[in-house]
Formats: structure tokens, sequence, C-alpha cells
């Protein structure tokens, strides 16, 4: 497992996340069977929807009268420990996704199940009866709740992912912001129709975890998503074993090659804010000047705060580079003769120089966001 937090980098729950492929959940068929069948290639599963209290499970017997799947039972306490059991053989990172219909029926599962899972929130599912209920959508349109829940949810110590669909919220940008601050670790974005585009505006206004969902069923959809700021990709409808399968040998293969498997596009190809780590000295109009302000960096800060980065790395030096350092040379997607020349000359490959990269970027967004309230109680 090791070798997969090399390539990947990636940890949830304190559990190294072996690929950046996941499961969705989807009420009425992803259970712990449905995992079992397809763990040797995903990295993290969302077992559910299950309905926690009363009105949500009366919720789910409604939808079912209407023709829909749902898992139904007796006990949700009982359903949940034997499901989390039955998964306890695999190497997935495991969550369940919830749905109830107050803060504390939320926490009160937490309470008894510890922290051995994800507790994702359901703020996505959009049928009338869960609504009624103050679940899955009602909590977009209610943000306020939601940001009740997960703190309802931190005050058990676990890890907390909130599952939405893009465009319900007033503005998706704040709302992720604000999950932030209420303490959320992930983010699970069914994208709609919004693409790539909506994942670089999330990604832009917080640091949380992010997967991105709906249709990412390629390895071309899945880089488009990596490179606007995704972490993970999640399927649901489509996560049959072959396709799965094909997904994370491409995106293995893809991390082996290249260093950075969801390296950013450049910021003047429409990156996310991950590619200051490309950008060059501010010294002609460009993209770099308009997020400098965004990001409210001035440009002696932005120089400051990449060379003392890259001090006593080997992004540090490149006395032969339009500036005089690594610190300010492209993607290695970009061809240059005076980059590639250097790092020749110290021997450093074209992945490690992105691995590099790579944790200048991290460095980067830890400034960008650090000294901002993890818990803002105010919202």
């Amino acid at each position: 497992m090791m070798k997969a937090y090399d390539r990947f980098e990636l940890r949830i729950n304190g559990q190294i996340v072996k690929t950046p492929v996941a499961v969705a959940s989807m009420a009425g068929v992803v259970d712990a069977a449905y995992i079992l069948e397809r763990a040797a290639h995903i990295g993290v599963a969302f077992i559910g929807g299950y309905s926690i209290d009363g009105p949500t499970i009366d919720a789910s017997r409604r939808m079912m009268q209407e023709g829909r799947r749902e898992f139904l039972y007796d006990d949700p306490l009982e359903e949940l420990e034997q499901q989390i059991d039955a998964l306890r053989q695999t190497d997935v990172v495991t969550g369940i996704n919830l749905r109830g219909s107050t803060p504390a029926a939320y926490a009160d599962i937490a309470s008894a199940l510890g922290d051995q899972v994800v507790y994702e929130i359901d703020a996505h599912c959009r049928q009338p009866a869960m609504i009624e209920a103050g679940c899955g959508e009602f909590l977009l349109q209610n943000p306020s709740r939601l940001m009740e829940t997960i703190r309802a949810l931190k005050s058990e110590d676990v890890t907390v992912s909130v599952k939405i669909r893009a465009g319900v919220a007033a503005d998706d940008r704040d709302l992720a912001r604000t999950a932030w601050k209420a303490g959320a670790d992930l983010l699970h974005v069914d994208l709609m129709d919004y693409g790539h585009a909506k994942i670089r505006q999330i990604r832009n206004a917080c640091p949380l975890t992010l997967i991105a969902n709906n249709s990412i069923t390629t390895f071309d959809r899945a880089m488009d998503a990596f490179s606007h700021g995704a972490d993970i990709v999640s399927l649901a409808r489509k996560s049959d074993p072959w396709t799965l399968a094909g997904l994370d040998a491409a995106i293995t293969r893809i991390a082996d090659e290249s260093g950075w498997y969801n390296a950013p596009k450049q910021l003047c190809r429409g990156g996310d804010i991950r590619a200051l780590a490309f950008c060059c000295m501010p010294v002609k109009p460009c993209p770099l000047l308009p997020t400098l302000d965004r990001v409210g960096l001035s440009r002696e800060d932005y120089l400051k705060l990449k060379q003392d980065m890259v001090k006593d790395t080997p992004l540090e030096v490149g006395s032969g580079t339009c500036f005089g350092s690594l610190a300010w040379c492209c993607k290695i997607s970009s061809p240059c003769m005076f980059r590639n020349m250097i790092l020749e000359q110290i021997g450093l490959s074209a992945r490690e120089y992105m691995r590099c990269k790579h944790q200048l970027a991290t460095g980067i967004m830890h400034r960008l966001f650090d000294g901002e309230e993890t818990a803002d109680e105010s919202r």
C-alpha cells in the first residue's frame, strides 16, 4: 500500500487510497456485496444511501411504492454494522451515505459506529419524499441546516463527506467554502451538465478533497476532471467491474509515467489555482495577474512564496532558464529546451520534476487557505 501512497499521495480517514477511483452510492443497489465484487479496482466506496431515522425511513417506503429501489430495514444501526463488517476484509476506504432528517440523527449514528468509516451526508437526492423529510436537496436549499449537520458529525471526531448536486445551491463555491469552514473533509460533486468548469470553481474556493461524479466513465473524462481540480472520480450506474478496471489501469499508468496524476492544466490554458506552481514571474499581462488579485496575493508575496518554498529543493536551481530557477518553469508537457537542459544537468527526471511541482502546488494551497478558520460557528 505504500507504493499506492507514493503514486497518488492520497489518504482518507487515515487510510491510504490505492486508486483515485470510487463507487458512488445508489439507494437499493450499492451495498457491501456490490462493493466486494469491485474491490480490486476501486480505492473508495460509498454504500447506501441509508435512511437513518423515522422521517427518512418513511420517505424510503414511499419512494419504493413509487417504483424506486431503496434499502429498508427495521434497525438502521444493525444494518450499517453488518454492511461495514462485511467490508473489513477489503483495502477499500469505506464511506456510508446517510439520509437523516436532523443533525442529531447523523451524530447518533457516528457516536455508535465511531471513526471506522467516512460519513457522507446525502445533500443530493432530489426525490420529493426525501426533500420533504428534510434531507437531500433540502440541505442545499437550506445550507444552515447542512452546516449544522456537518458540525454535529464533526463533534463525534469522524471524517465527513458531503454529496451535492451542482447547480442547486445559490452558489456552489460559497457552499463548498462554508462546508469546509464547518469541518467537512470531502466534497462529492455530481457535476450534472456543468463539467470541469464546476470542479475548477470549487477547487479555487476550498482545499477539500474533491470527488467528481456523473458520466466520468472514460479515461479522457477522468483526466479532464483531474486536470481541473478533482482528486478522485466516482462512478454509479456505469460502475461495472470492466469499466472500473480500465480506469484504474489507465490512471495508474499515467501516475507512474508522469509523477502527478491530477496535475492541473497551466493557468493560461484554464487550469485551477494549483497551476500557480507552473507560472513564471509576473512580468507581463497574462491570466496570472488577475488570479493573484482573486486569491489575495500581491506580486511580491507571490514571488517570495515560491522562492521560499523551493529553497533547498531541486526546483531552486536553474540558472539557464528564463527566470533563473525551475520554480518558474512550466509543465513538463510544454516543450522547453532550457528547462530540459537543466533537468538533464542535475539528473532530475521529468517524473521527479512533476513530483516536485506537486509538492510546490500543495505548499501554495496550504498558504492560500492556511490561517482561515476551519470551523466557522457564525455560519
